[in-house]
């Protein structure tokens, strides 16, 4: 799996901090906005052609592993 930091960054000076895919000023949540709409990855990357299929997976991949059964306590405790 790729390090974080080539699939993402937080840079007060890109879009407010907002997270933010590396090397780019498209936000992580356009991802997540685009498939929750039922576009899929393959569109997604045709109209951010910044973003490479690479870091797309392994967005997934790293989120994946966020709500993970191992992982999943942790995050209530992050969101209470």
């Amino acid at each position: 799996m790729e390090a974080l930091k080539d699939i993402l960054s937080v840079d007060t000076e890109i879009l407010g901090g907002q997270p933010v895919f590396s090397g780019t000023r498209v936000p992580i949540e356009t991802l997540f906005d685009h498939i929750e709409k039922g576009i899929t990855i393959d569109e997604f990357l045709e109209d951010f052609p910044g973003v490479s299929k690479k870091q797309v997976l392994a967005l997934l991949e790293v989120a994946n592993k966020l709500v993970t059964a191992g992982n999943i306590e942790k995050l209530y405790e992050i969101a209470s």
